[in-house]
């Protein structure tokens, strides 16, 4: 991919010209938000591909409670500002907790929905400025009134971590909006939006988050075959510092004695370390090119769009299109038959403190599961693993289903961060999470696999499995309860999964070594699946 020329389609948008334009305007005058706005943040770009866990949770709860929970104003300051949308919701609401009749408050209750949706697009075109607290808590927990809660509930909120002090990937709806409207983070993939191909300042953008990704997938190379040479220097000082080590002949202090035998083995070994470190070294030299190359794409691109700073500005479409990807992707965790109702309230809120999908919650459970399915958040690129963890949106639904909105990024394959959904007020907030992993899992192999996915690794081998089993229902669906049970049963020792199934899983979903060794011991079934393992290893075939 790198061989020291530049990208051609990068080439041939460079070669032509003109900068491309796009609709000028500014991201306050469009937004017509009185509240200043601040300056987009871009850590999130880069992946550090270095990292290879979660953080430690080391603070799950503010010591002292935040007031904003408290203000006797908070409704008010939640609806002002709104124009219609918000007086709309506030009659329907009011009707809506008055009447008595079960089939008026049923009628009532859809309305609210429809109408606070349609209030929280206006709601978030605010996000990318400063948002009060009374809006931001809005648009966190969907949050409109806070004595709707308990006493208990609103001190429980009010104790939450509000900044991402950890750093990951995980985000609120205030900060995600807030993200995609000031460019930070691309609008979420829809069939609908088709931007990209009419926008030349767009495909501008699209082409440097493609160059990105190989520049990242480049230096990731580097790093690791420099740290393979090290290695190799290493053993290499070790050898010849155990070949030259003498001792004095007897009788003849001034003169040494001869090598011995395991000195001599040594410089054997010494040949093939130097015949290895001049491969390493001319693999380096070329992975140093391609990076440099790729580096310099991203310059020369990134200048470009520099220079289009002054055309290329948030147009308050980003926002709004992403409020209408946000209610698909509530209604995806809720399902169906699910609670659809929007704001938060005792009557539907049954979570305790380690139940509530706030961040720390979640980065919690991520990190678990992480520790059991060690590869999990990898993706393979120049036959390498890249941990990779996908961008977490928490919805402020009573849902209990996590999705995977994309795998990875369409334009960036290499180093992009795919894009989950999960539901804030679930049941089970574990196997939320789970249904999300197991359906991030499914689709990135699926898309690894391309056309040969019903024949190639994780989705071929199930596939066959299941056509063999003559199973019937959704596959993926299928999938995803298989995956939940290899996480909570399997990796216990307690065998629920088809045996020819276990097998699958165990060679293309490997559990961490650490859980391989403890079920080694609890059944034949893992012992001979871990003997095949080291089988595989013995004969380089894994």
């Amino acid at each position: 991919m790198f061989q020291g020329d530049m990208d051609p389609e990068i080439a041939a948008l460079l070669g032509g010209g003109s900068a491309p334009t796009a609709t000028s305007g500014n991201v306050s005058a469009l937004l017509d938000d009185p509240f200043e706005s601040d300056d987009a943040k871009s850590e999130e770009a880069e992946i550090d591909l270095t990292v290879g866990s979660f953080p430690e949770i080391t603070k799950r709860y503010e010591s002292v409670s935040n007031p904003a929970f408290s203000d006797p104003n908070f409704y008010k300051g939640a609806l002002s500002g709104e124009g219609d949308s918000a007086q709309r919701v506030h009659n329907i609401l009011q009707k809506y907790v008055g009447t008595k009749d079960p089939k008026d408050k049923g009628v009532y209750r859809q309305q609210v929905t429809t109408a606070f949706w349609d209030f929280m697009v206006n709601v978030a075109r605010k996000a990318p400025g400063k948002l009060p607290d009374h809006k931001k808590y809005l648009l966190r927990f969907f949050m409109l009134h806070p004595t709707f809660l308990t006493t208990e509930h609103r001190e429980l909120f009010a104790k939450f971590v509000i900044e991402n002090e950890l750093n990951q990937p995980v985000y609120y709806l205030d900060e995600w909006y807030k993200a995609v409207g000031t460019g930070v983070i691309r609008n979420s993939a829809t069939d609908e939006v088709r931007i990209a191909k009419n926008n030349a300042a767009v495909k501008l953008q699209q082409l440097l988050d493609k160059a990105a990704g190989k520049r990242d997938g480049a230096r990731n190379l580097l790093r690791a075959k420099d740290s393979e040479r090290i290695s190799l220097e290493r053993h290499l000082a070790d050898r010849v510092k155990n070949a030259t080590e003498h001792y004095p002949l007897s009788g003849l202090s001034d003169i040494n004695a001869c090598y011995t035998e395991p000195q001599k083995k040594h410089f054997a070994d010494i040949q093939e370390i130097v015949k290895n470190l001049l491969r390493t070294d001319r693999e380096l030299e070329m992975f140093t090119r391609d990076y440099y190359q790729a580096e310099e794409d991203v310059r020369t691109l990134a200048s470009k769009v520099d220079e289009d700073v002054g055309t290329v500005e948030v147009d308050v479409r980003a926002v709004d299109t992403e409020a209408e990807t946000i209610r698909q992707m509530a209604k995806m965790t809720i399902g169906r038959q699910g609670n659809h109702f929007p704001i938060l309230t005792s009557e539907y809120f049954r979570c305790g403190p380690n139940d509530v999908g706030n961040r720390e919650n979640v980065i919690n459970i991520l990190s678990k599961i992480e520790s059991i399915d060690q590869e999990v958040f990898c993706r393979s690129y120049k036959n390498r693993l890249n941990r990779i963890v996908p961008f977490v949106v928490l919805i402020p639904s009573y849902g209990d289903i996590g999705v995977c909105w994309e795998p990875f990024d369409r334009f960036n394959r290499a180093t992009s961060r795919g894009r989950i959904a999960l539901p804030m007020y679930p049941k089970s907030l574990f196997i939320a999470i789970l249904s999300a992993v197991a359906d991030l899992r499914w689709q990135v192999a699926k898309e690894k696999a391309s056309y040969y996915w019903m024949e190639e690794g994780l989705t071929g081998n199930y596939y066959q499995w299941f056509q063999k089993m003559k199973l019937k229902g959704d596959l993926k669906e299928t999938f995803i309860e298989d995956y939940i049970t290899w996480i909570t049963k399997e990796s216990e020792g307690i065998q629920k999964l088809d045996k020819e199934l276990r097998g699958v899983f165990w060679r293309h979903m490997p559990f961490a070594q650490s859980v391989k060794e403890k079920l080694r011991d609890r059944s034949y079934a893992y012992q001979d699946l871990y003997q095949r393992d080291l089988n595989r290893a013995m004969s380089d075939g894994y």
